[in-house]
């Protein structure tokens, strides 16, 4: 596949307090938790262009956190907030394969399986958008993993960016992990050591599940027009196919 633009790279983003926010392509990033963000940072996103902001948690996992910085309604008012939670926690299968939540990339296609109807609602939201958008889920690394996986397959990028955005993601938290405790026994903060071991095997996993994917035959099977998937190329700065 044709890379993109060596200036639509990934690369990382310093809003004051995003956690694990990383451009992915033209006016699309993406990042962990946005109530980590603080009034500055929500000010250094809209003067970044973004103007929607699409949460793909389930409802149970929006609850504030005693660390979370207070931050104005005026703060967050001029932006849409999009909810597309892209799971269903209570899918007996999900449990069964996943446990408490998606972690692995090795379960990517099992995941995109068992819910595409919620993870093409994404995409249409994404064509909906004004403005540059940022997709996020709670550590910014798996659930937006995927949507930055299948936004990279519809940009033309190549198995390199590929690898580099999923490892970006999961250092990203990793680090944060590094300083405060992870919320969940199941993701500890791992040493330099295990994590590249860790990042080894899942990278292998990953292009296995980005070489098995076609995202925009995926998009139209499950509801997203043509119109729209040509929509979302034009914010990846892509050419439409």
């Amino acid at each position: 596949m044709d890379g993109i633009s060596t200036a639509a790279k990934q690369r990382g983003v310093h809003w004051d307090g995003a956690v694990n926010a990383w451009h992915i392509a033209g006016g699309l990033y993406r990042m962990g938790r946005r109530e980590w963000l603080t009034d500055l940072g929500w000010q250094q996103m809209y003067d970044a262009g973004i103007r929607t902001v699409i949460d793909l948690r389930t409802l149970r996992e929006q609850q504030p956190r005693e660390v979370d910085p207070e931050v104005s309604a005026d703060a967050t008012a001029r932006f849409e907030i999009v909810h597309c939670p892209t799971e269903d926690p209570e899918d007996k299968e999900f449990t069964e394969r996943f446990g408490p939540y998606l972690k692995d990339p090795a379960h990517y296609a099992d995941y995109v399986r068992l819910f595409p109807d919620r993870l093409a609602a994404v995409f249409k939201a994404i064509a909906a958008a004004p403005g540059g958008v940022v997709v996020h889920c709670a550590a910014g690394r798996d659930r937006s993993g995927i949507i930055a996986v299948m936004l990279q397959n519809l940009s033309g990028a190549g198995d390199e960016e590929i690898v580099r955005g999923y490892q970006q993601g999961m250092r990203g938290i990793n680090e944060r992990h590094r300083h405060h405790r992870a919320p969940h026994a199941h993701d500890p903060f791992l040493e330099e050591d295990a994590l590249e071991a860790l990042l080894a095997s899942r990278s292998v996993s990953l292009l296995e599940f980005a070489h098995s994917l076609d995202a925009a035959t995926f998009l139209r099977a499950n509801g997203v027009s043509k119109a729209e998937i040509s929509a979302i190329r034009a914010k990846l700065n892509a050419p439409a196919r």
